[in-house]
């Protein structure tokens, strides 16, 4: 069985200019940080022009489809009734972009299918992490 999932999405960068450039982006999930989501953005497509690659919980990405979610780095709201907005907030400035809901609710359902919600701590080897958490401290 497959411990990742990555789906291709679709993300409209919205910019002060009126046209919102579509840029490749990549989702990303893995049983073994069963409570994360990840978020690529390949290097054409980033200032830096190197991968950029935000972590966030898979919780915000949910609740974020439904209400204004996040405090933090980053922030997901809806926009309408087909867009989602996920904000990605650090020192250099702020990236906003617009994602095709239906595309977020097939990859939360697909990550469901791997890990069900509230089964994540299942997913968990705590004996093996405590143990590299133990040998990297001698």
């Amino acid at each position: 069985m497959s411990t990742l999932i990555e789906q291709p999405v679709e993300a409209r960068l919205v910019a002060a200019a009126p046209r919102m450039p579509s840029i490749p982006a990549t989702l990303h999930y893995d049983r073994r940080d069963p409570f994360a989501v990840r978020m690529t953005f390949p290097a054409p497509a980033t200032l830096e022009g190197v991968d950029v690659c935000w972590t966030f919980s898979r919780e915000l990405l949910t609740d974020g489809l439904e209400e204004p979610t996040g405090d933090g780095d980053v922030r997901v709201r809806p926009y309408g009734y087909e867009r989602t907005v996920l904000e990605f907030h650090a020192p250099e400035g702020t990236a906003v972009v617009h994602v095709h809901s239906d595309a977020i609710h097939r990859f939360l359902s697909a990550t469901n299918a791997l890990v069900p919600v509230g089964m994540e701590h299942l997913q968990l080897d705590l004996d093996h992490d405590l143990a590299e958490l133990m040998r990297d401290a001698a």
